[in-house]
């Protein structure tokens, strides 16, 4: 059994399957709506949240995970021997990261805990937890294990297209000229996650389009390296998910693909309709 305990959050939104398999702690976001706070994927699912959403006159807005919750997690399994490697979502994204540095520095800068800001977030997180927490359980150490984060890192990439930027712009995430450009010409925007922030990428006229684009992005991004690991998900749009996910594994002949959701605490800045494909290649 390895001697690293990899952790990450929930905005990875790793399927169970491999939260159980790798026995990975995943510390929730929490979102606060209508005078009421939730667990991210603890005290509210994707599914319930977008129906909600959709129907809602309010936004919720979310924080960061605190620096009493990282020690109470961290203090115990350091205590018991662990070795432990944080990869979590991107300090451009959240402060959340800023919590994990602060709870490291009031353990004492232990040896045993890398903190990383990996400058992603849902599936491409979950792609480089996965990575880092297979090789883990072949053996690797906390050295290789931090080694192997960095390395993969330029390997990933993530596109995305969202129904309206109007999620995004009340969220702060992107600004008003590029929320009204999408608007006023009724365009489909595809983002990327780039140096760790939210970028808009270009715009085309339609769903297709987009899905047809993001896969040509996804292509010039993996620049015929292999194997290639696919992850596609999606807020409450799961058919559009699909019809992507054939035309990818046509292109690409993936070695693996991990479908998902969009988690509740990223749904919250991108909106019900939001469409995403990560990839790994390499």
């Amino acid at each position: 059994m390895s001697n690293v305990t990899i952790v990450t959050d929930s905005s990875a939104y790793l399927p169970r399957q491999y939260v159980e398999q790798y026995q990975i702690p995943v510390v929730p976001l929490t979102l606060h709506w209508e005078g009421e706070s939730y667990r991210d994927g603890v005290d509210i699912q994707a599914d319930d949240f977008y129906t909600r959403l959709s129907q809602s006159t309010t936004l919720p807005t979310t924080s960061q995970v605190t620096v009493g919750y990282f020690l109470e997690l961290f203090k115990p399994l350091l205590d018991a021997g662990r070795d432990v490697i944080y990869l979590g979502i991107s300090k451009g994204i959240s402060a959340t990261y800023d919590s994990a540095i602060q709870a490291y520095r009031e353990l004492g800068d232990p040896a045993n805990l890398v903190i990383v800001d990996t400058q992603l977030v849902s599936m491409a997180l979950s792609l480089l937890v996965l990575e880092v927490a297979r090789a883990a359980e072949a053996g690797a150490d906390l050295a290789q294990c931090k080694a192997l984060a960095e390395a993969t890192l330029p390997k990933i990439g993530v596109f995305f297209t969202v129904d309206t930027l109007e999620y995004l712009h009340r969220g702060g995430r992107i600004n008003s000229a590029k929320r009204l450009l999408g608007s006023a010409l009724n365009l489909k925007p595809i983002m990327e996650i780039r140096d760790g922030k939210i970028e808009l990428v270009e715009s085309v006229i339609s769903r297709k389009k987009a899905i047809n684009r993001m896969l040509d992005l996804v292509e010039k991004g993996v620049n015929g390296r292999t194997p290639v690991r696919l992850a596609p998900f999606h807020a409450l749009c799961v058919d559009d998910m699909e019809a992507m996910v054939k035309i990818a594994e046509e292109r690409f002949h993936p070695l693996e693909v991990i479908r998902s959701e969009v988690s509740p605490v990223v749904g919250s800045h991108v909106g019900p309709g939001t469409l995403a494909i990560a990839y790994m290649a390499g």
